[in-house]
């Protein structure tokens, strides 16, 4: 077991690209830690230099309270699992999952026989080490259920099972840390959440640490305890998948994890008899009383608001008259069979084309809305979040002025 520190880590592709900036994170003992963001965002070099397959151009990566900048990957105690896997072909199951330990241990065939005629006490203990390395692969075969399949080749294998085998490979090793890059990305829909239940028992049996790169925002907050968000080569946010749902940092932030995605509406925040409204083409909505003191600085500017598609509450039939309800149209229905989201357009202009405002619902099943008919939408101030149109960062947040 062993903590991952990188300290003020850069890597640059070019003078004037830097594929990873100023990288500073911790990643804790036994943590089970991913690494998420668009594709190009340095993810995957992050994790590569942990693995010493890339060096540091700047900075310090420590495993546990060792230095591993110039150590080679063998000599890290990590094992990582790669997207397309990275099976040897020629060799069975069993073969692929015991062959980093037979390098290890050294414990080939014709090195015992090698030993037993020069050396017998010491080609006693390859066949020990042989034996350990024979329990390793058919224990850890049977935890993946794979105990059947040890004699196959890889050519023989479902896209399912060969992941099962790459982790495997990974497993019997036992290293102080797995490094996964996007092992799931070539599997269907339905064998991703299988294998990610997989992956989360898996460390939970093992408690070892374990860093995992990512796109795919599901997978990072169903496997994550914590969950890095990453833009342009520079950590966003580092925080638990249930702290990044609730108070993003920034609008990259909030825009990427959430689907669908968060609404954003470009307006002003004005001041009435005491109180601030956000006023936008379509709409108005209040500020909610626990934010006014953090967006007051921002009285008769441009901000940005942010509110979620399953915090915008539908409502049929319309009434105009009603307080806190805006008027909108329906553009498009998507049935989810759970739910439902619906693509609206905002505002007494809503059904021309030059409306300006859209947004996304998300809500039960049931909701009676179809496509061209007229419908309410209310936002529930206390859901809301607030942007500088300039920055991007999340002024509402307690702090944030």
């Amino acid at each position: 077991m062993a903590r991952v520190v990188l300290q003020g880590v850069s890597r640059f592709f070019s003078d004037e690209a830097a594929a990873v900036r100023q990288i500073d994170l911790e990643v804790r003992d036994r943590e089970f830690l991913v690494l998420v963001g668009p594709s190009g965002c340095g993810k995957s070099t992050t994790l590569r230099m942990i693995a010493g397959l890339e060096e540091p151009d700047e900075g310090e990566i420590y495993i546990g309270d060792r230095a591993v900048s110039g150590v080679p990957p063998k000599d890290r105690d990590v094992a990582m699992v790669f997207q397309n896997y990275a099976l040897y072909p020629h060799m069975n199951v069993y073969q692929n999952m015991a062959f980093g330990l037979q390098l290890r241990y050294g414990s080939g065939l014709l090195r015992r026989l090698f030993w037993r005629l020069v050396r017998p006490a010491w080609a006693a203990e390859l066949s020990r080490r042989q034996e350990m390395i024979d329990r390793r692969v058919r224990e850890t075969a049977k935890s993946l259920g794979l105990d059947g399949l040890l004699e196959r080749m890889p050519a023989d294998l479902s896209g399912g099972e060969r992941q099962r085998v790459a982790l495997g490979r990974a497993i019997v090793r036992e290293p102080a840390v797995f490094l996964f890059d996007e092992p799931l990305s070539n599997l269907d829909a339905k064998l991703r959440v299988e294998m990610r239940r997989e992956i989360k028992q898996l460390h939970r049996r093992l408690q070892t640490t374990m860093v995992y790169v990512t796109h795919d925002q599901v997978e990072a907050m169903t496997l994550g305890e914590r969950v890095a968000v990453m833009q342009d080569g520079q950590l966003q946010q580092v925080a638990t998948p249930l702290e990044l749902y609730r108070r993003p940092l920034n609008r990259f932030v909030a825009g990427f994890l959430g689907s669908p995605p968060m609404n954003f509406v470009e307006g002003e925040l004005i001041e009435t008899d005491g109180s601030f409204v956000f006023r936008s083409e379509g709409f108005t909505t209040p500020v909610d009383r626990m934010v006014v003191e953090r967006v007051k600085p921002y009285a008769g500017r441009r901000l940005t608001l942010g509110v979620r598609p399953e915090h915008l509450r539908l409502v049929r039939p319309l009434v105009p008259t009603q307080e806190g309800v805006c008027p909108a149209n329906v553009d498009a229905v998507e049935p989810l069979g759970d739910a439902v989201v619906v693509h609206l357009s905002v505002g007494a202009e809503s059904r021309q084309a030059g409306a300006k405002v859209g947004l996304i619902a998300k809500g039960p099943a049931d909701v009676p809305v179809r496509i061209g008919e007229p419908c309410g939408i209310a936002i529930e101030s206390r859901d809301v979040h607030f942007f500088d149109p300039q920055s991007g960062k999340n002024v509402s947040l307690p702090g944030s002025v």
